[in-house]
């Protein structure tokens, strides 16, 4: 049974910094891909940042240059580092971890609420 945990999330205001973990926990191939969603009140999840094992990196346009995806192989754990929040940084943020060959896999975490006041 795959789990992942994410820890980090809270309150914090405009241009501050946080920092979200998300731990796996079971049996998964190392060749994935880790990432982080987000999902606001009425609008649907979006990509944040994923970071493959190969050591691809990719950003949404509305973080790059504030957030840096960073991934532990050996912890099984990816990080997202939120550096300059903004009030539209608001939302629920999900960890993903996936693989899209054979085995192919794709869990979510329960999600952690990042909440930015202005």
């Amino acid at each position: 049974q795959v789990q992942l945990v994410e820890s980090g999330g809270g309150l914090v205001q405009a241009g501050e910094s946080l920092r979200l973990s998300c731990a796996v926990s079971g049996s998964t191939f190392y060749t994935n891909v880790m990432g982080w969603y987000r999902q606001a009140p009425g609008k649907e999840r979006d990509m944040v940042a994923t970071h493959s094992s190969g050591g691809t990196t990719n950003y949404a346009d509305s973080v790059k240059g504030r957030f840096i995806i960073s991934r532990d192989n050996a912890k099984k754990t990816v990080y997202l580092q939120m550096n300059s929040v903004k009030p539209e940084d608001t939302a629920v943020y999900y960890c993903n971890v996936r693989r899209d060959v054979f085995p192919t896999y794709n869990y979510w975490g329960q999600g952690t609420q990042v909440t930015v006041s202005s």
